[in-house]
């Protein structure tokens, strides 16, 4: 079977699971439509201001119209935040003080993590370094949680539970909304006061509720990935109950300040389109993540999530087996991307990880996953991650290149 003609029957098998998809992109857009109805969002709210940001009415409704979307008391949505760990870590800090103890209870956090918790690294005033001790629930030998531990787990001195939403730079499943619901409902049992926290990356608007829905405390996340739509230039958001979100705000200005100051820099109407766009992006993603899985694991190539299954993230694993393979793979994702398609992905370090990571990302807005890209870490078991998509035909595209590409490294 040549290579098109797999595609061909990919995307035939495939259309069930796509009219799935699209009747759930209805309800999440739904529900969108609806919070900017009730906040009357108009054009007078694309206007920002300058200086210090105070009185920014469409700073205040993006937050309250955010918040309602994702069943949360309170929201907030900044340009400010550089990334999705600025976001948690901005959360981390806000909530936790010397002497607690946080618990991640979904194995090993996001490489990112590891410095912001102190697992690596010195000297650059991570929680541990600020007294905050650090505990973690080692996952099942399926990749799942340990559901049994989790029952006994949590301490009168865990102030803090940290639930990884995505698969992250591992090969373990993604967690399921029902499996966070599950989880904060094990926590709580144990102690009540104990903040449950979700790193939401790449999560939002997979399913037809977030986490805070289902009980989450306090989430955070990105708007280059999915709440941002492939168009909100940078930022993070933070959302859940409003104390919790006020704290994690005064870590990102000031004790004071807090979520009454930031100018955003005339970005309010790219924020309220983005989300917005948002649900068809997301949809647009998970239609790919389905057709590559089902396109490699016919290959051969082992797969997660398999390509029937639910998607849980915007995160497509594929296990090609050697640094070349993946090194061909990214390099025929960044031949068919629309911006910088000349360049030739090479392996290189990066900021806040620990091995050396091959990327390719060809996307307007840089960095930007909830545009296709595609990327991974050059270690066992040598894993390529593929996430977003403006639409699944780019990556269809882009996924016939890939697998030629990688047949040639294997000769």
């Amino acid at each position: 079977m040549n290579r098109p003609s797999k595609l061909r029957e990919a995307e035939q098998a495939l259309l069930p699971i796509f009219s799935g998809i699209d009747a759930q992109v209805k309800e999440n857009l739904t529900r969108v439509l609806r919070a900017y109805r009730n906040h009357r969002v108009g054009v007078h709210h694309f206007s920002g201001v300058s200086g210090y940001g105070h009185d920014d009415l469409g700073r205040q409704v993006l937050d309250r119209v955010f918040a309602e979307i994702v069943a949360a008391e309170a929201a907030a949505v900044r340009v400010q935040f550089v990334s999705g760990t600025h976001a948690i870590a901005a959360a981390l800090f806000g909530v936790l003080r010397p002497g607690d103890e946080m618990l991640a209870v979904a194995g090993a956090p996001y490489d990112t993590l590891e410095e912001v918790i102190g697992i690596r690294g010195k000297g650059q005033g991570s929680l541990k370094e600020f007294g905050v001790d650090y505990r973690q629930l080692e996952l099942t030998a399926a990749g799942t949680i340990d559901w049994e531990a989790l029952e006994s787990a949590v301490r009168s001195q865990t102030r803090l539970v940290l639930i990884q939403r995505s698969c992250g730079y591992a090969w373990r499943p993604s967690l399921a909304i029902a499996d966070i619901e599950k989880i904060i409902h094990l926590v709580k049992q144990q102690n009540s006061q104990t903040v449950c926290f979700v790193d939401n990356c790449y999560g939002e608007f997979v399913d037809d509720r977030e986490p805070t829905a289902v009980g989450a405390d306090l989430m955070a996340g990105s708007l280059i990935k999915n709440p941002g739509g492939t168009i909100v230039t940078a930022g993070g958001y933070v959302a859940g109950r409003a104390d919790l979100v006020e704290a994690a705000a005064c870590r990102l200005t000031a004790p004071g300040v807090g979520s009454f100051g930031g100018a955003t820099f005339d970005q309010n109407r790219l924020l309220f389109q983005g989300l917005f766009l948002a649900p068809q992006m997301v949809g647009e993603a998970m239609k790919g993540n389905h057709l590559t899985a089902y396109v490699f694991e016919q290959l051969g190539y082992p797969v997660n999530p398999k390509p029937m299954e639910p998607r849980r993230d915007v995160i497509q694993a594929i296990k090609l087996g050697s640094p070349e393979k993946i090194i061909a793979f990214c390099r025929a994702v960044q031949q068919n991307s629309p911006i910088g398609s000349y360049l030739d992905p090479v392996p290189g370090e990066m900021h806040g990880y620990e091995s050396e990571l091959v990327m390719a990302g060809g996307t307007f807005i840089d960095g930007s996953t909830s545009e296709f890209s595609a990327d991974g870490p050059l270690r066992e078991p040598y894993v390529v991650f593929c996430q977003g998509g403006t639409h699944w035909t780019h990556i269809a595209i882009a996924l016939e290149a890939a697998i030629a590409a990688i047949g040639e490294a294997s000769l």
